[in-house]
């Protein structure tokens, strides 16, 4: 007498691991397989973060202004301009002239944004005043960028008070301010002498601190930024004389 045969005669319906046919075994490997897939596709972030930490304002970081976005290391630093309902504001300094990079290239320059009201500008001022008189003749320059002040004259009154000797600029419309995205004071800003920003502190600097940073880029060499020999081409050519920089 024959053994009987099991219903239907697949083999996918044949116990494989204790009471389990092929076909259950197979859905349970596939679920476990979706649910790994879901799992990561919810914990995976959408867009990757940052690659770069940009400054974090010091504890005497006086904010006059909601949180941006400041300038980047390594961009070129934008002119001493700004825009005011579509007019062009150009910073000038406390006497009325203007006040531009343009004519600082070639030289390492500190950009320090700032008010006579605010306390820790207050209590940097010596160390902007002092830094200044020990490595101008090096070749650096410093524009302290004043602003939210009420007139220049308070502005003057604090300079002389403090004998600077540095270029004060005065941005009564703080557009200049808004160009370099600041949003609090003091904000310093390090221009090697390409005008490409180097560094960026939020919040007074020490000695030291400005010290490390004013040094290396005082050291760098300048022959790279030598303007070009004049040459004249030569008359036979052009019928006339031409100066080429």
């Amino acid at each position: 007498m024959s053994d009987p045969q099991p219903v239907g005669g697949g083999r996918g319906r044949r116990p494989l691991i204790g009471p389990f046919t092929g076909r259950q075994i197979i859905a349970l490997v596939a679920s476990a397989i979706a649910v790994a897939v879901l799992l990561a596709v919810l914990t995976t972030p959408l867009t990757p973060g940052p690659t770069a930490t940009p400054p974090q304002a010091g504890a005497t970081f006086v904010p006059v202004g909601e949180p941006v976005e400041g300038l980047r290391i390594g961009d070129v630093a934008p002119e001493l301009m700004g825009d005011l309902n579509g007019v062009e504001i150009t910073l000038h300094d406390l006497d009325g002239e203007p006040v531009r990079l343009a004519d600082l290239r070639g030289q390492v320059v500190w950009i320090n944004f700032w008010a006579t009201w605010c306390p820790p500008c207050q209590e940097e001022t010596p160390v902007l005043r002092d830094t200044y008189e020990r490595y101008r003749d090096e070749g650096l320059s410093l524009v302290a960028v004043s602003v939210q002040e009420t007139t220049v004259e308070d502005v003057r009154a604090y300079v002389e008070l403090y004998d600077l000797h540095y270029t004060v600029g005065f941005d009564a419309t703080s557009a200049v301010f808004h160009t370099y995205r600041g949003y609090g004071l003091p904000t310093q800003i390090f221009l090697d002498r390409q005008g490409i920003i180097r560094q960026v502190v939020l919040g007074p600097v020490t000695r030291t601190q400005v010290q490390r940073i004013l040094e290396p880029l005082l050291a760098e060499d300048e022959a790279r930024l030598a303007p070009p020999e004049r040459f004249e081409l030569p008359t036979q050519a052009l019928g006339r004389p031409r100066s080429i920089h």
